[in-house]
């Protein structure tokens, strides 16, 4: 008679058990956070697949986290609200000291900062941008922001400086005559000009910098950090990761097939070299 009363809490032993089983199981989370380089919509587009394949193979759960705007994406990163980032944004005397590890970026030719205008165009100098509205993606964009506003202030030409929030905004903003010019990323002008069918003229171009770096927290154990580089990296030696990195190079009209290589913190040495003489308030 007294078998229901061992009986419930046997089951409930097992129950739990099973339960702290199931938890111990499941593959670690984290958020991974790209710079916005495209409006919202072409980002997660781009990203969704990569991130569900990256998953998949190296048994570590990312989840995309991007905000509006690719400032907001690097608060995130900042905040310490995400623990992977593909991203130039971090390469600065301060930001370093955060501990960040390279471990890949895409297999692209350098980039530039570039400072753009229509084709049509009147303006042929960046002397002519004097007093002129010029858009940026925002504050925070290595490349497009940073290095091409660092060229007017070495110049003394001023301009009014336009925050659009993504690269997509900022020439959406000049072809459409609220803004003189643009600062860019050569990359993402080329890839522009192939979705959009919109013809540029480069008033200048900065020496080459690496393509964004595929970065890691130094919350995530090395071993996970690991599986997901291999998983990143043999995504192009993969019949179906070279699907899906066929679908995103068609999806931004890159320039060469999309592919992810291994790199380290040396790679980043011209970022640190601009940051060692750049104008004070783009450091």
């Amino acid at each position: 008679m007294y078998r229901p009363y061992f009986v419930r809490p046997l089951l409930a032993v097992v129950a739990c058990l099973s339960a702290a089983g199931a938890v111990h199981a499941a593959p670690p989370a984290y958020d991974f956070s790209p710079v916005n380089q495209y409006n919202l919509q072409v980002s997660a587009s781009f990203w969704n697949p990569i991130i569900r394949y990256v998953s998949q193979k190296s048994g570590v759960r990312l989840n995309l986290k991007l905000g509006r705007t690719s400032a907001d994406t690097t608060s995130y990163v900042l905040t310490r609200e995400v623990d992977f980032a593909f991203t130039n944004h971090l390469f600065s005397p301060g930001r370093a000291r955060m501990g960040w590890t390279v471990f890949g970026r895409r297999d692209a030719p350098p980039v530039r900062a570039q400072i753009v205008v229509p084709a049509d165009s009147n303006v042929m100098t960046l002397a002519q941008l004097a007093g002129e509205s010029v858009a940026f993606p925002g504050p925070e964009a290595m490349i497009a922001y940073k290095v091409a506003y660092a060229q007017l202030q070495r110049r003394n030409i001023p301009v009014d400086v336009v925050f659009a929030g993504n690269m997509d905004a900022a020439f959406a903003q000049m072809f459409a005559g609220k803004a003189v010019a643009a600062g860019a990323n050569s990359q993402l002008v080329q890839n522009y000009q192939g979705r959009e069918h919109k013809s540029f003229r480069v008033l200048w171009s900065s020496e080459p910098f690496n393509d964004l770096a595929l970065m890691a927290s130094p919350r995530v154990p090395a071993d996970q950090v690991r599986a997901v580089a291999q998983a990143f990296i043999g995504m192009d030696k993969d019949p179906e990761g070279r699907r899906i990195l066929a679908a995103a190079t068609e999806l931004v009209h890159a320039e060469a097939p999309l592919a992810f290589v291994a790199a380290s913190d040396a790679d980043y040495a011209g970022y640190r070299a601009f940051y060692a003489d750049a104008p004070p308030n783009v450091r």
